[in-house]
């Protein structure tokens, strides 16, 4: 083992391995919980326990599988371009939703940290927890948030939507794909949108536009917002 850590093989081995269990896992259960993503935090999170493989020697190895994050999002333009015709018709429903989703993720990460009391530094880590990775740790670093809060804060928060997504569909009869498609994209980026996808190519396609422009809304209110804490 010592020789694969070496090398970085082991960590890329483990992560590709747990994640295809997860993904078998939840084909065979066919529930929620047993989220892919889910399930090989939890296994590798197991594994360095139990091997005494440190966090460090794991991210290093991961350097290169974490690049290919960049070109993997972009190709979620691909179903935003099959349906096309079907977002340009409905471009003011959701651009009012993804608006509305943006401001209210942020706003409760303000709430929530006037209400416990955290810090300012602890709660400019929290507030981009609703966009991805690309962009949410970024903000954080460069308006003097802590990445190492922000990043699994933005990994948790989409696998919560992921799980939670369709009980809570079913719960406020959220049957429209692309009211689906924006809760799912503006709140759980890109995880969130692997759901979607799994849901319906329109949710999928919704849900794609929504994380990006998600994203981009958050990075121009970004900086007014810390202003006030």
């Amino acid at each position: 083992m010592t020789d694969l850590l070496q090398i970085g093989i082991l960590p890329v081995v483990l992560t590709l391995c747990t994640y295809q269990l997860g993904l078998l896992l939840q084909k065979k259960v066919k529930s929620p919980v047993c989220n892919p993503i889910l399930v090989a935090v939890v296994l590798i999170l197991l594994f360095m326990a139990a091997s005494g493989l440190d966090n460090g020697t794991y991210q290093s190895s991961m350097t290169s599988l974490s690049w290919l994050m960049t070109p993997a999002t972009i190709c979620l333009a691909i179903p935003m371009y099959e349906q096309l015709g079907i977002l340009k018709k409905n471009l003011p429903a959701i651009g009012a939703g993804i608006a509305a989703g943006a401001v209210s993720c942020m706003f409760f990460v303000l709430a929530f940290s006037a209400l416990v009391g955290f810090d300012r530094e602890l709660t400019i880590s929290l507030l981009p927890k609703s966009v991805t990775s690309a962009i949410g740790v970024p903000l954080s670093e460069l308006s003097g948030g802590i990445a190492a809060i922000t990043t699994p804060v933005i990994i948790l928060t989409g696998i919560l939507a992921s799980v939670l997504s369709v009980p809570l569909c079913r719960l406020f009869r959220l049957t429209d794909p692309i009211a689906q498609g924006v809760a799912l994209g503006t709140s759980g980026h890109v995880i969130g949108t692997s759901r979607a996808n799994e849901i319906s190519p329109l949710t999928g396609a919704v849900s794609s536009l929504s994380l990006v422009v998600a994203g981009l809304l958050t990075s121009v209110l970004f900086p007014f917002i810390i202003t006030i804490l």
